[in-house]
């Protein structure tokens, strides 16, 4: 109880509700922008928040991550256009309804649905912290080593029919992360005698090379563009009633996004589709799922919604981010001297516990802001790519400047920003670079510290968790070494038959 009494207190400063607030509706105009994303606006806003005390700049990131995802529903039901990447199926029932001349209801459905999925996946996370609590201290270097190890396995696993070039960029994500100083001896890395090498590549400069400057440049080089929506007339209250009509979709909807968003390299991808597929499946009206179905809109935007607060879940238990926007964060942890992990619930739980709250009222503040200002963000998304390409490239280089004061750093994340162009122009992952430099430095560092207590390779696995963590990472390798020997089964029949076929034309 005096946690969490301390923890209203943390949050009742006026800093901590300004930096909420701007977070909150700042990451809904983001996200109803087509092309910029919660991740090109975080990798800006990253330098600056280092300046901020941990509560304030944690909570405008978090305001951002758990928002953005509103905001971009907006485009993707008007204009068929998602504001963000995981609105994508946002359109497949969004877009029809307005063409039906339901863009009102498809709109109302969706902010229900996103903040039944946002309040969904923080009481889960609530609910789960006594358990964290309990679980966290029990994880030593070797099984934060485990856990890390298995995590990057899945985030290279999830990029189904791109695994070795994700598991490549991963393996280039922790070569990045290994030049400089290492950590132990402060022997030199892969500096071949340059000494702007010295101090290693910094983290958020690659970031902002990779997502913000890279995005920059596709909406500099792409067609200019300056899409128009229809304003939408009436109230939009009426979503939420109707949610209740769905509360089971909705309800299994969010639990995905809960599961999935708590594993590593998964995230709201995964959680949507299979979600959708449920919805699709048990739905008395299967046949209009593409067509506008408000089952499926549902269940779309409830699993991308629950993912953020589940996401939080393996970075504030064991410092391991799951995916690129929590590796972001993490590195605001990491300036300010506070550790995620096992210490942080057993020294500062008023600290986690107004994490909690101030996603829960981001939730809140979101969905009364959208409910008087949709049409005001209609306007918002009609400015012009190219014009908004040159707006980001110009915040990403003063960020990156501001950091060090280094024309250097500018240059490196200019070099990134080309880099993540090409990646994105061969339609390859950005993510697993991020991931492996951040869980590559905590790999090394908990598998040289914990090799002083290891003298068989037995001995690494020889305690409860350590030995289910490498059990999973042993089934998951094969399990997926046995989907892709089915896939091969089931694709030679086919093989043979068009080989068959061309014999005999």
């Amino acid at each position: 109880m005096e946690d969490l009494v301390s923890a209203f207190g943390l949050l009742a400063r006026i800093d901590v509700l300004v930096a909420l607030l701007i977070g909150s509706i700042g990451g809904v105009i983001i996200g109803a922008i087509p092309g910029v994303g919660a991740a090109v606006a975080i990798a800006i806003l990253l330098p600056a928040t280092f300046s901020l005390e941990p509560l304030v700049g944690l909570t405008m990131l978090l305001g951002i991550y758990g928002s953005s995802m509103y905001g971009g529903s907006i485009p993707a039901i008007l204009i068929n256009t998602p504001g963000t990447a995981v609105n994508a199926l946002t359109t497949y029932d969004g877009y029809p309804m307005t063409k039906a001349g339901e863009a009102r209801r498809a709109i109302s459905l969706a902010y229900s649905a996103s903040f039944f999925g946002g309040v969904f996946g923080i009481l889960c996370l609530i609910l789960l912290s006594p358990v964290l609590a309990w679980i966290a201290p029990q994880f030593g270097s070797r099984e934060i080593f485990l856990a890390a190890l298995l995590g990057i396995i899945l985030v290279v696993l999830a990029h189904r029919g791109q695994i070795f070039a994700a598991g490549m960029l991963a393996c280039f994500g922790i070569f990045l992360n290994t030049i400089g100083l290492e950590p132990i001896k402060y022997t030199q890395r892969f500096t071949f005698g340059q000494s702007w090498l010295s101090s290693g590549i910094d983290l958020i400069v690659v970031v902002l090379g990779l997502f913000a400057l890279s995005q920059a440049f596709v909406l500099m080089v792409d067609k200019d563009d300056s899409p128009r929506a229809q304003p939408l007339k009436g109230s939009l209250f009426s979503g939420m009633k109707e949610l209740f009509g769905h509360k089971r979709v909705a309800t299994v909807a969010s639990s995905f996004g809960v599961l999935m968003g708590m594993i590593p390299g998964v995230g709201e991808f995964t959680a949507q589709f299979m979600s959708y597929t449920y919805a699709q499946k048990t739905s008395k009206k299967p046949e209009l799922f593409g067509k506008g179905s408000p089952e499926g809109l549902i269940a779309s935007e409830s699993a991308n919604n629950a993912v953020p607060a589940a996401a939080m879940i393996p970075l504030l238990a064991l410092g391991i981010p799951g995916e690129a926007l929590t590796a972001m964060m993490l590195s605001v942890f990491y300036v300010h001297n506070v550790i995620p992990g096992p210490q942080l619930f057993q020294n500062d739980m008023d600290f986690v516990l107004a994490l909690y709250i101030a996603m829960l009222v981001l939730n809140v503040l979101v969905l009364i802001f959208l409910l008087f200002s949709t049409n005001l963000l209609t306007k918002i998304i009609q400015i012009p790519t190219r014009f908004l390409g040159i707006v980001i490239m110009i915040l990403s280089f003063v960020g990156v400047y501001s950091l060090r004061n280094s024309i250097v750093d500018c240059a490196i994340a200019a070099g990134f920003g080309v880099f993540g162009l090409v990646l994105k122009r061969l339609n390859l992952p950005v993510v697993p670079i991020i991931l492996g430099m951040v869980l590559g430095g905590i790999m090394e560092t908990k598998l040289r510290s914990s090799m002083a207590r290891v003298k068989t390779p037995l001995d690494f696995i020889d305690r409860p968790i350590a030995a289910i963590l490498f059990a999973i990472i042993v089934l998951v390798i094969i399990l997926h070494i046995r989907t892709l020997v089915i896939e091969h089964r089931n694709r030679q029949p086919e093989t043979d038959h068009d080989l068959h076929d061309t014999q005999m034309r």
